[in-house]
């Protein structure tokens, strides 16, 4: 049976490619895809090139590889459509929007999805993510597209609005990923948990949470969660963030709200007006929030790639283990008919009751060959729907900005900003965006500095 066409667009970002797609080779029906990879960099291109040839060899996958620079030319006839580019890469724009909102006296920890950061990122991305729409409606008009560029909320929000007819889904790992890390916290079998969860992007949480018990009933854990956290059993350390992010303020959170968010404790402290205010180091101190954590890790990032690739290089093989993100479940699905339940961005469409219709919202989708099929989940607990709305304002007028080319509505946005809004007066946040719009010149639109 001949495979799938998978082009992915932003190809470069090896470490992202060789995750997916050693997931993809896993899969017996898609072992046989075309893996179309595209990229502007021709170096990180051919890097892909290789650790894909040498992943594909080492599955024993009989697909084939094609490489291209021109995006068109990857996305014809394409069948799945996976995006992952950071427009403006660590350098300049990362360090553009850190260094920036600092000298303004506005500390960051991850910056990707909302506040002054994100929303400079969403508007220097959205452009892009419309051009491969735009080609996806002429060259591969029946592609699913999965979408797993930041800020997700905006930018799928973005897309579904210029673009209703391109199927997408924007993807994330936090649902997922979260899950893993509560099993470890009470030393329990990941595969032994589960979860109703929905709400939107990085501020999803989870309704129920359950674990089955000796006689395979399934039992309520959020009891447990919280003894554990009081103990101090809980949060345990991370392994993979050398301790520098130890949770504590998701668990504290939980504590307050009785639900468990989805996004990590270093996302979550910037997303609230709680935990990251000028002259009071000591609730940095308390809840171990790990300021500029978002730069130390592009570092880090890039040096281990350098030294991942020189392995690889070496290796006879390269083997990766079957990862939680959801993009090859969702192509296997599609592709063979196979039902799957996954956790997606999608328009809110009679989803979430109590968030605003048209908002992107994260829910449970039905995966088969029809496509993907968000769930409806009903009435959120207010409180929650109430903290996400905080959010989804700064998230509706972005998309409104960069819609109607409204330059207003970006310092409106971050005017609604919680972080943002706790720390600076409103004079100091207009001096702000100004700031940072005049700094990423030629990266954001053009009717931006009109």
């Amino acid at each position: 049976m001949k495979g799938p066409k998978i082009t992915f667009i932003g190809a470069g970002s090896t470490i992202f490619v060789k995750n997916i797609l050693g997931d993809v080779f896993h899969k017996p029906a898609l072992q046989q895809a075309h893996i179309a990879l595209m990229d502007i960099d021709e170096t990180r291109l051919d890097e892909s090139h290789f650790v894909v040839r040498k992943l594909m060899e080492s599955s024993e996958a009989t697909g084939s590889i094609s490489c291209h620079l021109d995006q068109k030319e990857a996305l014809k006839d394409a069948d799945f459509v996976v995006i992952a580019f950071q427009i403006g890469g660590y350098e300049p724009c990362t360090v553009t929007d850190f260094e920036v909102c600092k000298r303004h006296g506005l500390e960051q920890t991850i910056g990707d999805t909302l506040g002054p950061a994100g929303i400079m990122r969403s508007l220097r991305t959205i452009p892009h993510l419309w051009k491969v729409c735009e080609d996806m409606e002429e060259v591969c008009p029946n592609a699913t597209m999965l979408n797993y560029v930041n800020p997700m909320a905006m930018n799928t929000w973005a897309m579904y609005e210029k673009f209703p007819n391109i199927k997408q889904v924007g993807l994330c790992h936090s649902v997922q990923g979260t899950a893993e890390e509560l099993a470890r916290d009470l030393d329990i079998n990941y595969g032994d948990l589960r979860y109703t969860c929905a709400g939107i992007n990085h501020m999803a949480y989870y309704l129920t949470l359950e674990k089955k018990n000796e006689q395979g009933e399934y039992v309520d854990i959020y009891p447990d969660l919280l003894s554990a956290f009081e103990r101090g059993d809980a949060p345990k350390p991370n392994p993979h963030n050398d301790g520098r992010c130890e949770n504590l303020v998701r668990y504290e959170m939980f504590k307050k709200l009785g639900y468990f968010v989805t996004e990590s404790s270093e996302h979550f402290s910037e997303y609230t007006p709680y935990f990251i205010k000028p002259n009071r180091p000591d609730l940095i101190e308390r809840y171990k929030v790990p300021l500029d954590e978002y730069p130390k890790r592009c570092v880090e990032q890039i040096a281990a790639w350098k030294n991942d690739l020189h392995e690889f290089k070496s290796a006879e093989k390269i083997t990766v283990q079957e990862s939680k993100e959801y993009a090859s479940t969702i192509m296997n699905s599609i592709w063979t008919g196979t039902p799957s339940v996954i956790y997606g961005n999608v328009k809110n469409e009679a989803l979430i009751d109590n968030l605003p219709q048209g908002c992107c919202v994260e829910v449970a989708c039905l995966v088969d060959s029809n496509g993907v099929q968000p769930i409806k989940f009903g009435t959120l607990p207010s409180h929650l729907a109430a903290l996400m709305q905080t959010n989804i304002n700064v998230q509706t007028l972005l998309t409104e900005a960069i819609l109607t080319e409204n330059r207003d509505r970006i310092y409106h946005a971050a005017m609604l900003d919680p972080h943002t809004a706790a720390v600076l007066g409103i004079e100091e946040i207009y001096s702000l965006v100004d700031d940072l719009i005049a700094s990423h010149d030629n990266w954001l639109p053009q009717w931006v500095h009109k």
